[in-house]
């Protein structure tokens, strides 16, 4: 039992602990009086709250490595940029081309700033995370921006990654091991990407996070840091194909990889997972097990079959076994079986096979111990070992292609395994998302349980070889194969589904990351000519659509993405509902008052504008009027 602390409250324990829960990676442990204890590191702190680089001197323990301050600036960093709806890509629920009716998001562009523009609409609100980030293993390019591993001039090139058509513009270099900055390049890509990806969790969420021996330390090490050491739950052992160059050699100067591992953490280091079960190759027969353990509970130690044991105890409560021993001579009149002869487990087997229901039964065996049954079981508890499941292969998606067009994926049923973990409507995050192995396995689950998962996909548009299959069969980049793969998936989801297909999302709303839509403006007050100010009334870069703007409202207001968006015709102008009237908004040019009365009468929560939209004066002065006299309450915003 807990002891009374049996002194006033402690402010400043108090005090570290709000801290620490806003930015755990800020606690650290100092000696006070020869013990550890914890405390501030205030200069993580002041990283924290400041814009610029922060520097520090005092020695003590931490994790950490050259440019670390600048990764947690990147991470800190506000970007303008947006998100553009691309509707020729997109998938529609029942699998029509073109429709944007899905709540799935499939998102191209640097994850690190897809994951900012996700932060505010959603907060809190991610059940899983899973990613399978480069291992850093020495041949991989770093494709996502590092600016730390670049002088100026590259990285200024390299921020032009992809042409229009979304080529790789720019040569990466492959981040090999005589690179001195073999970790550090690496910890500054994946160390803001967590940061930013740790505010999307629910309170009960987790992430899944793959890798090789190559960063495992370094990963759990800033994982502990990221989202706090006590949320840490599992190591977790996964089989992959074994593939050994060195297999020719007589001798090697190391074994070959046969496994991989998944990192697992929780938001909340008080959430409790579900009850996992594993399923087994073949159903395991009927047992009879030892009844008494070697744990300690006096509580638990009472008569049976004449025997009370002076330590250890029994498994189950007094009553229980008691219950269960009336069960077992129950078994044996019911199966015409003598009290002190031998009862085969077949036997057994066959009678609780009929009950329909799980029964404790209990039994002096012929040695005279306390045995209890363990029924017949196609499912253990699933632990840290994940050794019966393949972590990756090509034949998957191979075959669902019909051709070579990855090397290796990593395999559906090993994400199903990982999707157990939440409930059936949790919203997923994949933002290294590759062949969109993670999206195929959520629409498959859903049709095999009913759930109503739904998906956000994040992929750099990484241009495929031109030399290898996947180019060669019209595939520029691997967003294009995580694209067709969720058709091609779905389209045979659907097939095999037939009538349970009528509820199943099988698309996808398909976005690109951009720069903002609003044009840049930098002039000084007295440069600025009559011609000039007239060019500054329409603040919207030409190119951009209503559809662009209305992404780039939702993500300002917070909206799901994935939210309902009809298009209707208010008094001869186009307005966007968005989730049954929560949202209205009208991007056209000379909005009459007549269009935005029929929009206050409506009474939205949000009414969205272009600045230059009203028609004239008139309706500009009329504006706010309107809505004060037919919805007050409606919040007014113009672009």
């Amino acid at each position: 039992m807990d002891k009374l602390k049996m002194h006033s409250r402690d402010n400043v324990a108090q005090n570290i602990e709000a801290v620490g829960r806003l930015f755990p990676h800020a606690l650290t442990e100092v000696m006070r009086d020869g013990k550890a204890v914890q405390a501030i590191d205030f200069d993580v702190l002041r990283q924290e709250l400041s814009r610029e680089i922060v520097e520090g001197r005092e020695e003590r323990y931490a994790f950490t490595w050259p440019d670390k301050r600048q990764a947690i600036l990147a991470a800190n960093a506000p970007i303008a940029m947006t998100l553009r709806p691309v509707m020729a890509d997109s998938v529609g629920r029942d699998g029509t081309a073109g429709a944007f009716d899905s709540e799935n998001l499939y998102i191209e562009g640097d994850n690190l700033d897809v994951l900012k523009l996700l932060q505010e609409t959603y907060l809190g609100k991610v059940k899983m995370i899973y990613i399978d980030p480069p291992y850093n293993t020495g041949n991989d390019a770093f494709v996502y921006d590092d600016a730390f591993a670049m002088a100026d001039g590259e990285f200024v090139a390299a921020s032009m990654v992809y042409d229009e058509y979304g080529n790789q513009t720019y040569d990466f270099r492959a981040n090999n091991e005589s690179n001195g900055r073999f970790h550090t390049d690496w910890l500054n890509m994946i160390y803001p990407r967590l940061r930013v990806a740790k505010s999307l969790l629910a309170d009960d969420g987790i992430i899944f996070i793959s890798i090789g021996d190559e960063e495992l330390d370094n990963l759990r090490k800033v994982c502990d840091e990221v989202f706090g050491e006590a949320n840490f739950r599992n190591q977790i052992t996964i089989r992959r194909g074994a593939k050994s160059l060195q297999a020719q050699f007589e001798s090697w100067d190391k074994l070959g990889q046969g496994v991989e591992y998944i990192l697992l953490y929780t938001r909340n280091s008080e959430y409790r997972f579900p009850k996992q079960m594993r399923a087994l190759d073949e159903k395991r027969a009927g047992a009879w097990n030892n009844h008494w353990r070697g744990t300690d509970r006096p509580t638990m130690r009472y008569e049976l079959f004449g025997h009370t044991p002076e330590q250890g105890q029994w498994r189950w409560s007094k009553e229980r076994s008691y219950q269960a021993i009336k069960n077992y001579q129950r078994m044996l009149a019911e199966t015409g079986q003598e009290e002190n002869v031998p009862v085969t487990t077949e036997i057994v087997d066959e009678w609780y096979a009929k009950q329909g229901e799980d029964i404790d039964l209990l039994r002096q065996s012929a040695t005279g111990k306390a045995e209890h049954y363990i029924a017949p079981t196609d499912s253990v508890v699933l632990n840290n070992s994940w050794m019966d499941l393949l972590v990756g292969s090509s034949h998957e998606i191979n075959q669902l292609f019909d051709t070579k067009v990855f090397e290796t994926a990593k395999l559906t049923e090993t994400i199903k395994r990982m999707l157990g973990f939440v409930d059936k409507d949790a919203l997923i995050l994949d933002f290294f998302s590759g062949s969109a192995t993670t999206a195929h396995a959520v629409m498959q689950l859903n049709a095999e349980d009913g759930g109503h998962r739904k998906f956000i996909m994040v992929q750099l548009p990484e241009a495929t070889d031109e030399g290898g299959t996947a180019y060669r069969a019209g595939y520029r980049n691997i967003c294009e194969i995580g694209k067709e793969r969720i058709r091609r998936a779905g389209a045979k989801i659907a097939a095999a589904a037939c009538e349970k297909a009528a509820g199943l999302d099988l698309g996808f709303r398909c976005l690109r990351l951009d720069t903002s839509n609003m044009t840049d403006v930098y002039y000084a007050p007295d440069a600025v000519t009559q011609d000039g100010l007239f060019a500054q009334v329409d603040n919207v870069k030409a190119d951009r659509t209503p559809e662009d703007l209305l992404v780039q409202t939702m993500l300002d207001l917070g909206i799901l993405l994935s939210a309902s968006i009809t298009v209707e015709e208010i008094a001869g102008k186009r307005v966007f509902n968005v989730a049954d009237g929560f949202l209205l908004a009208c991007f056209d040019r000379a909005v009459t008052d007549e269009t935005v009365t029929a929009i206050a009468k409506r009474k939205p929560s949000y009414a969205v504008f272009r600045d230059a939209s009203m028609a004239d004066d008139s309706a500009l002065t009329n504006f706010d009027q309107l809505f004060a006299a037919y919805s007050p309450a409606t919040v007014r915003k113009v672009l």
